[in-house]
């Protein structure tokens, strides 16, 4: 059985703990692979990696970073199926979708190369007699990123490439359910002439996870995952004095007014509720529909949903892959269970769904909810499966006032053609990425992604320009010339004149 291994200082590295942990191709539902599971040790050899290389990589000129992280770009579109191979294989998610993502997750690298030109500073001469003043972006030192399963090329791909590009070293810990993209990351950047030690993988499980968050020398830490996990990352990691960017959970909701175009918003939902089994931060989990929208929309939905091609994600027809593990699918199924107990009306249920020749693997097929309540778990729990809830609302402010308690506050879409209800929605909506006929607000490279409220912890928001200020800091500096006459000791504070 192949064995998934650690990538320290430019080489595969088994673990030394004797650990290790299956892979699953969830598909079949049985282990094709094993993966290391590091400890405090391997994460101590690859910081140390990281920092012995850091003031070497600091110090070369952004250009220079930038024509590496260039050719890697050039070879992971050579690699684009390899990597939505890896991810079907391992994930679950259909190629379509796979290979969607690592696109998604090369935006991000065509937008790292273009940093040096982001990296400017700021000059200002002569702000007093004889003395300029300028601005300069300085990179951090050792950084560290903390992956989830669901998306296992593009989410890597939103921190690494702008932290080394920013002048940072990387140290990565992927999700040890599908951690084979991640090795393929490392060999693509040392083919691209990337120095050992400027980017290493650990694989592992919360034995790494606190070694990094407790490691005096990572100096920033990027999470996405859970909420309570993302609430843990950011209390330890910020403890320690570390900079700290964690994404969290959702409960992304798509409100269809009225008046929408109803086969458009069919659409959508069936796409973004049920794309990638659900498994997604951004999928639409709660559709409101407001004043009759939900009786024009249940029949459609339901139609569509019970139809979907559920199958192995190799498959070319498949709409819908499995769930990434059984632990996940025997949770998503109690959950749909606690959802007809609390009275919801169960339209369509993806419970005990059998894909011919695939009955071991862990499959849910599409699950339609009508008449749901916000006191009922299926609406206040991320279900993170193909589970979609429709409340009904009596009106567009009912809606935005039912958003806006929400915990979470990662994802929105309003359905319409009345321009004034889309643009006050946009303005009252308390969630950082909002959608006007648009599901999936995922913001470009050049952007940057984040939620709001529970959605994500700390200050800034995912790659594109808060990416850039997240993986560097700034510098002010003043310089005056001994050409200029003394003023003599000054004891009182320095006033420009």
């Amino acid at each position: 059985m192949d064995t998934i291994t650690h990538f320290i200082n430019g080489a595969a590295v088994d673990t030394r703990s004797g650990r290790y942990g299956p892979v699953f191709n969830p598909a079949l539902g049985e282990q094709v692979a094993r993966v290391a599971l590091g400890t405090a040790d391997e994460v101590g050899a690859a910081v140390a990696a990281a920092a012995a290389a850091f003031p070497a990589w600091a110090n070369t000129p952004p250009l220079a970073r930038a024509r590496v992280l260039f050719k890697y770009l050039e070879l992971c579109q050579k690699h684009t199926e390899d990597f939505a191979q890896m991810l079907t294989r391992e994930h679950g998610k259909t190629l379509a979708d796979a290979r969607g993502e690592v696109a998604r997750g090369i935006e991000v690298v065509e937008f790292a190369v273009g940093i040096p030109q982001m990296l400017k500073g700021e000059f200002t001469d002569q702000i007093a007699r004889g003395i300029d003043a300028w601005s300069m972006r300085m990179p951090l030192g050792v950084v560290a990123g903390i992956t989830p399963f669901n998306f296992p090329v593009m989410v890597p791909m939103w921190m690494f490439p702008i932290a080394i590009a920013c002048g940072n070293t990387f140290v990565l810990k992927p999700s040890e359910r599908d951690p084979s993209p991640s090795l393929l990351h490392a060999r693509l950047l040392k083919e691209a002439g990337l120095p050992d030690g400027v980017f290493n993988v650990v694989q592992g499980d919360k034995v790494c996870v606190d070694a990094l968050l407790d490691h005096p020398e990572v100096q920033a830490v990027s999470f996405v995952g859970s909420t309570p996990i993302a609430e843990y990352i950011y209390a330890r990691g910020s403890a320690n004095g570390k900079r700290v960017q964690a994404l969290g959970g959702a409960k992304n909701h798509m409100v269809v007014m009225p008046d929408a175009d109803m086969e458009m918003a069919v659409d959508a939902i069936i796409g973004a509720a049920y794309g990638s089994a659900g498994e997604r931060c951004m999928a639409i989990s709660v559709v409101v529909a407001v004043g009759d929208a939900g009786d024009q929309l249940i029949g459609a939905v339901a139609e569509r949903t019970a139809a979907l091609k559920v199958r192995d994600g190799l498959d070319p027809e498949a709409e819908m892959g499995p769930i990434v593990t059984r632990a996940a699918k025997e949770r998503i199924e109690e959950l749909i269970g606690s959802g007809v107990a609390e009275g919801a009306r169960l339209v369509v249920d993806g419970r005990n769904y059998q894909v011919a020749g695939r009955e071991g693997g862990f499959f849910v097929g599409g699950t339609l909810f009508d008449h749901v309540r916000t006191d009922m778990r299926i609406y206040k729990e991320e279900i993170f499966g193909p589970v979609l809830c429709v409340v009904r609302a009596p009106d567009i402010a009912s809606a935005v006032e039912m958003i806006n308690a929400n915990e979470y506050g990662n994802g929105v879409a309003v359905f319409t053609r009345d321009g004034g209800v889309a643009r006050e929605f946009v303005r009252q909506i308390q969630v950082g990425m909002v959608g006007v006929n648009v599901p999936l607000p995922v913001p470009m490279a050049f952007n940057s992604f984040g939620g709001w409220k529970r959605s994500l912890f700390g200050d800034h928001h995912a790659y594109g320009p808060e990416g850039v200020r997240f993986y560097t800091r700034h510098k002010a500096v003043m310089q005056r010339w001994p050409n200029t006459a003394s003023a003599g000791v000054q004891f009182a504070f320095p006033q420009m004149k």
